[in-house]
């Protein structure tokens, strides 16, 4: 045990530590409107200025693609790896925020895969070449890999077939494949935006090095992004909004376990 006086009681009482000890509640309700911006930004730029929506092999289905991969893989997969962060989370039965984590990161991938249906239809139509961008390797990888994550979790920790050693084994694991699987699907989308912007602007139109309205605000929408990701992996390394039993055996129950 460490004295008082140690570095412990130093780092805790630290003004600027203090003053930087934000209550959780305010972070979240800030974090979900940032989440909502990104989400009104990449919509407006598809109907502003890429000309809306539509489901029928089009410029406009291809349009889906940005959309649903922020709302999916940012902005709902961000909301589902803060969901053991809420303070409500920690007494009290497991079984309702499981079941919201497992559901929100199912929304997530579900859209995920609607938004490739969009991409790889639209590139088909057109006769367009699939997967030979960088973007598209990393977006590929990012939603495999999110597939394997949600399908491991859901065996280990909501089946009941799982020893209690296993799952505690794989914990750390999927903790950390969680914020990896966020920080590829941040570069992912940045990456796309500025593969689109660079297919888009020429031709006829003002090119993106010249810095037109279109290219700031998707430049902005990046900036946006790669913000929510960032606060959502600091909130998620946060030892102050961490379950105080998240290393304990009962965090690892499964969720159909029978409770006697």
């Amino acid at each position: 045990m460490e004295a008082p006086g140690g570095a412990e009681g130093v780092r805790c009482h630290h003004p600027v530590v203090e003053m930087l000890d934000l209550p959780f509640l305010p972070f979240c309700i800030f974090l979900g409107l940032l989440g909502f911006v990104c989400v009104a930004f990449v919509s407006a730029w598809c109907q502003y200025w890429r000309g809306g929506f539509a489901w029928d092999g089009s410029t406009q289905m291809f349009n889906w693609h940005p959309v649903l991969m922020v709302t999916g893989m940012v902005v709902l997969y961000g909301a589902a790896s803060l969901v053991y962060r809420l303070p409500s989370s920690w007494s009290g039965p497991k079984l309702p925020w499981k079941v919201l984590h497992s559901s929100l990161a199912l929304a997530a991938f579900i859209l995920a895969v609607l938004g490739l249906v969009a991409v790889f239809r639209f590139h088909n139509d057109h006769g367009t070449p699939n997967m030979y961008s960088l973007h598209s390797w990393l977006g590929l990888a990012t939603i495999l890999l999110f597939s394997c994550q949600w399908l491991m979790g859901f065996s280990t920790f909501l089946l009941p077939w799982a020893p209690a050693w296993l799952r505690g084994l794989y914990k750390p694991i999927h903790v950390f494949f969680g914020s990896t699987i966020l920080l590829l699907a941040v570069a992912s989308c940045v990456s796309g935006i500025n593969e689109k912007l660079f297919f888009s602007l020429k031709n006829g139109t003002t090119q993106y090095k010249l810095l037109p309205a279109e290219a700031v605000f998707a430049n902005t929408l990046g900036l946006l992004i790669l913000l929510f990701g960032v606060l959502v992996l600091g909130a998620l390394a946060r030892p102050s909004w961490k379950r105080p039993d998240a290393d304990s055996l009962d965090s690892c129950q499964p969720l159909l376990a029978d409770e006697r």
